[in-house]
């Protein structure tokens, strides 16, 4: 199921439309965003896995930005034209930023503009930069992006990511009025691929980065027998992790907070997750050397969840362990 339609930013006569006789043969919507109404599917490109580069600051230099979220994962990119004066390049890019920040879209950069002139994201000069970085795999009529026309008017372009139970996404959107009856749009979404279980883990850094941010860091890495609270060998590095982060810092104390999914009973899964706690706090204990003071064990079962239990991907997520600072 489509998760985000669009809202009409500035018609509220606007209504989603089907698939138009003019997309090119095998291309199609990608699930997670309908097209402006009227809009043609002109080009696109799916690669299962490449790596890619997210623009989320102005230009700095000569074909040079700062700011980049620097990523992997599958990439769909799609080119939609909209051909007809009744709506311009401002109307479409109003209606797809809603779109995305209603349905919950951090947005990380941003901004539209009548001339295109200067270095700021959506610029020509920014447009330029991010496309030399992440280049068109295959020739169409995106390259419509990359050239301009005698009757060229405005355009915008946003940054928009979501951390959701199957993954991070994050999703880059360029809309520009190529000509004074055509509209392209440019949306490239990257589904950040998912680690093999157990490949990753925390690292100090990321540990102390969470805790000023977050006041609690999720502990990536550590895994358990299924339906057990017997440690795995492979949660040795992010236990590591957390002693290292322990030495450095000697005064802090935490709570190591054990949570489930919430398949079975309140009270099973309260009581699995106090033990998966404690079991962390008895390896950090008696194999690295923390001080049992420092490290006090705590369950919540399911009541704390981060995602949706109705999925695989959510009930993976909120089976997890948490370093929480107290007092």
């Amino acid at each position: 199921m489509r998760f985000l339609c669009f809202a009409a930013a500035v018609s509220a006569t606007l209504i989603l439309s089907p698939v138009n006789a003019q997309d090119i043969d095998g291309a199609v919507d990608h699930p997670m965003i309908d097209r402006f109404p009227g809009s043609d599917l002109r080009w696109q490109t799916i690669e299962t896995y490449r790596p890619y580069r997210v623009a989320t600051g102005p230009v700095t230099g000569y074909r040079a930005i700062d700011d980049w979220i620097d990523t992997e994962g599958r990439v769909t990119r799609s080119f939609y034209r909209y051909e007809g004066v009744d709506r311009d390049y401002a109307e479409i890019y109003l209606n797809y930023l809603k779109a995305f920040e209603d349905a919950g879209f951090e947005i990380a950069a941003k901004g539209i503009f009548d001339d295109r002139k200067g270095a700021a994201v959506g610029s020509r000069q920014w447009l330029d930069v991010y496309l030399r970085e992440n280049p068109f795999t295959a020739p169409g009529e995106s390259g419509t992006m990359a050239s301009g026309t005698s009757s060229s008017g405005g355009a915008g372009s946003f940054v928009a990511s979501k951390d959701r139970a199957a993954g991070q996404v994050h999703v880059v959107v360029t809309v520009e009025q190529h000509s004074e009856d055509y509209v392209g749009t440019l949306i490239d979404i990257i589904e950040v691929e998912t680690a093999e279980t157990g490949l990753v883990s925390v690292d100090p850094e990321a540990i102390g980065r969470d805790l000023l941010e977050k006041g609690r860091v999720v502990l990536d890495g550590i895994e358990f027998e299924f339906d057990s609270a017997v440690l795995l060998s492979k949660s040795d590095e992010a236990l590591q992790a957390v002693t290292t982060h322990l030495a450095a810092f000697p005064d802090q104390l935490f709570y190591v907070v054990g949570h489930t999914d919430a398949k079975g009973s309140l009270g099973y899964n309260t009581d699995l997750s106090k033990a998966r706690a404690t079991s962390v706090v008895e390896a950090l204990v008696k194999r690295f050397d923390v001080a049992l003071e420092r490290v006090t064990p705590h369950g919540v079962g399911p009541l704390v969840p981060v995602f949706a239990n109705g999925s695989e991907e959510g009930r993976a997520r909120n089976r997890r362990v948490e370093l929480v600072e107290r007092p």
